[in-house]
């Protein structure tokens, strides 16, 4: 049985923990609130509360990590946009103060939960290429640079190999973007491409990375999205009147910036199949 650590158990790694046991898996996993603790031991989880720090860790990391064949990071940076290009790399320098600990523990393998928002905006076009994996990252926002720097930081340690999974937008359960834009106007780049992936499908990738047919590629990167990408104005207009919500509006007469991420490595490499519809 091998054991999994998952740092952060929450809106997507606490169901991936309870997937992953499902699995025959050996899971681990942390909390910042005391409160999730008890939800863990329900499930199986053996529960640590730890939050990590720019200079410190609080709780118990050393017997979280120890005898654990992979770390799964699912931490968001949690960094908003008005500190572009800010001086503060303050969820880089938590992970800094967290690969010691890694290196000490002897974990072998990490995955690493990034965001396609690595990859900067541009203007729609027709002839707008898909941004496939070997795409220099250009982010516009702070914590798509934060991630880059993470991303780096990881997969260039040689104690350990990483893969990154940078996924889209997240969907599932109570969580959709249209609950955010129902009723709103003059809402901006209505033709730019959405690129969502829904929760059960992040769970499912993972578990193909973690099978043992993966085990020789490990260290790779995948972007993980679903391959439909209507517009923004077609795909929130038509799920608001699915869910019976007011129709948001968009502004027409401005030229719309976005991307369209491809998804073929998950599905060539990984041999995955998307399971859920947004």
């Amino acid at each position: 049985m091998k054991s999994i650590s998952i740092l952060g158990c929450g809106w997507l790694g606490l169901p991936l923990a309870k997937s992953l046991l499902t699995e025959g898996y050996n899971i681990k996993g942390s909390t910042t609130t005391e409160a999730t603790l008890d939800t863990m031991i329900a499930a199986g989880i053996i529960p640590f509360q730890i939050r990590l720090k720019e200079q410190e860790i609080i709780g118990n990391v050393t017997e979280f990590l120890n005898q654990t064949d992979v770390l799964i990071i699912a931490i968001p940076p949690g960094l908003g946009r008005e500190k572009l290009f800010s001086e503060e790399m303050t969820f880089v320098n938590k992970i800094k103060t967290l690969v010691p600990f890694i290196e000490k523990s002897g974990v072998q393998k990490v995955l690493f939960v990034s965001s396609t928002s690595v990859y900067g905006d541009s203007t729609i076009s027709p002839n707008m290429q898909e941004i496939i994996e070997e795409v220099k990252p250009t982010p516009d926002s702070e914590s798509g640079r934060q991630l880059v720097f993470v991303e780096q930081l990881l997969q260039s340690n040689k104690h350990f190999k990483t893969t990154v999974i940078r996924y889209g937008g997240l969907v599932g359960a109570d969580r959709h973007p249209i609950k955010f834009l129902a009723g709103r106007t003059e809402i901006e780049n209505p033709d730019a491409p959405v690129n969502l992936i829904h929760r059960e499908d992040c769970i499912g990738i993972i578990i193909k990375i973690l099978d043992v047919s993966y085990n020789d590629k490990w260290g790779d990167t995948f972007n993980a999205v679903a391959p439909q990408h209507p517009s923004r104005k077609t795909y929130y207009q038509k799920k608001a009147q699915q869910l019976n919500l007011p129709l948001p509006t968009f502004v027409e007469d401005s030229k719309s910036k976005g991307k369209i991420i491809s998804c073929k490595k998950v599905e060539t490499i990984l041999n995955y199949s998307f399971q859920k519809e947004l």
